[in-house]
């Protein structure tokens, strides 16, 4: 038995947890440089907002209908994250973080009614947090990720299921014909890994809810469609084809890439800009525990602006694998000078590492650095082990620029909120 806990409307939640005047207003969230919504509140979902809605298109509600629009804070919904999978893990001996917001737990050797402890650790999450969750229960990954969606959207519009599926839903507990009609009203683009794309073609053959999928034929599934969708039917079917990986595999590139605030023309902040890109892709890989042997750099223009367009990129090999910063900003900024050329608006950069392997793996030659003897290790260690105790760029490498001084690269981030429970200087005040 597999539990699915996910956080309803994540992002927009861990807003209204510190601004509870936004609590049955729409609100959206919007991604870097404000772009488009990232998220919505059930009351924005009821005007017609949808995913990825570009703002400029639907800041008109904020007049018509009290629209709120938020810049994404993501220091903060990932620090809400981690106190709300620390919660969720009680609700078995194992886990899985599917995303910012799900998790899978194993409920293998859990005693006792299942939706009775569902819904205490949903109300722990939601006092201790404040942030209000979804928890669905099934035979396989599959099953529980489908009882979650019936289980959220029971709660958000009533009527839809049985009122006793809200909030936690528990399929292997329901009687076999309450089941079938549970799943003969579930469209079958709901199910995991099931999209727009494939729903469409299940639809031109009579396969248009859930229930349908469970009866059709797993090998006529693969013949016709992919691997993918047999294991999806037989999931559907009680039969496990995922399994729990409580520690994901690492991963084989590594990107950090971000849109500018406003076009670059010159080097200088081109520059600033890919340091803090390969000090960050450099933070998770030493955190995943590998070396990287190759690091990309690339610059674009905006399609959208007018003006000549620029879209370069390179390859820097580094003489041995390394997760040290140092490096792989030196191989950065050595890159994107081979491909600057002036008189471009660039909107857009990026640094991926490449050729990754494990940092138990060493390559053992001369030591031509300037700083022979140096244990690179222990000095990495120390400079995540500060910035992990008093936060991100307390110490770093000097071509990034001041800390505390705005850069022309940045984010445009007009309506983000405070970073509440990570900054000291940003603390929710309450007054008497």
């Amino acid at each position: 038995m597999y539990a699915l806990v996910d956080g309803n409307n994540f992002y927009v939640s861990c807003e209204r947890v510190f601004r509870p005047s936004l609590n049955g207003r729409p609100v959206v969230v919007l991604s870097n440089n404000d772009g488009c919504a990232v998220a919505r509140s059930n009351e924005a979902k009821a005007l017609g907002i949808a995913m990825g809605a570009p703002w400029f298109q639907i800041r008109h509600f904020e007049e018509t209908a009290g629209l709120v629009g938020l810049s994404a804070n993501f220091v903060l919904y990932g620090d809400m994250s981690d106190r709300m999978m620390s919660l969720a893990a009680g609700l078995g001996p194992t886990q899985e973080i599917y995303s910012i917001d799900e998790s899978f737990i194993d409920l293998q050797g859990v005693r006792g009614d299942l939706v009775k402890r569902g819904h205490a650790i949903r109300a722990r999450i939601l006092q201790w947090t404040g942030i209000p969750c979804g928890i669905g229960i099934g035979a396989t990954k599959t099953l529980a990720k489908l009882a979650n969606h019936i289980a959220k959207t029971a709660e958000r519009k009533p009527g839809s299921y049985p009122a006793d599926l809200a909030q936690v839903c528990n399929l292997a507990a329901l009687p076999s014909s309450d089941l079938d009609d549970v799943l003969k009203a579930t469209a079958v683009t709901e199910v995991w890994g099931v999209g727009r794309r494939i729903g469409a073609q299940l639809a031109e053959v009579g396969v248009c809810n859930v229930m349908d999928l469970v009866r059709m034929d797993p090998v006529v599934a693969r013949r016709r469609w992919s691997v993918v969708l047999e294991r999806t039917v037989r999931e559907l079917q009680g039969m496990p084809c995922f399994q729990l990986d409580d520690a994901p595999a690492p991963k084989q590139q590594i990107a950090c890439t971000r849109s500018f605030g406003r076009a670059i023309t010159d080097l200088s902040p081109l520059q600033e800009a890919v340091s803090m890109f390969a000090t960050r892709a450099a933070e998770k890989l030493r955190e995943q525990g590998s070396l990287a042997g190759q690091l990309l750099v690339f610059a674009h223009s905006s399609p959208f602006r007018p003006g000549p367009r620029f879209a370069r990129s390179t390859v820097i090999p580094l003489r041995r694998p390394t997760a040290d910063t140092r490096q792989l900003v030196n191989a950065a900024i050595a890159g994107i000078r081979s491909i600057y050329l002036p008189g471009y608006q660039l909107s857009k950069a990026g640094v991926m590492l490449l050729d990754l392997q494990s940092d138990t793996m060493r390559q053992f030659e001369l030591d031509l650095e300037d700083d022979v003897g140096m244990d690179k290790t222990q000095l990495m260690h120390a400079m995540d082990t500060i910035n992990a105790r008093y936060g991100k760029g307390t110490l770093q490498v000097g071509s990034i620029g001041m800390r505390d001084q705005p850069s022309d690269w940045a984010m445009k981030q007009e309506r983000r909120t405070p970073r509440y429970t990570t900054r000291w200087d940003e603390l929710a005040l309450v007054r008497a």
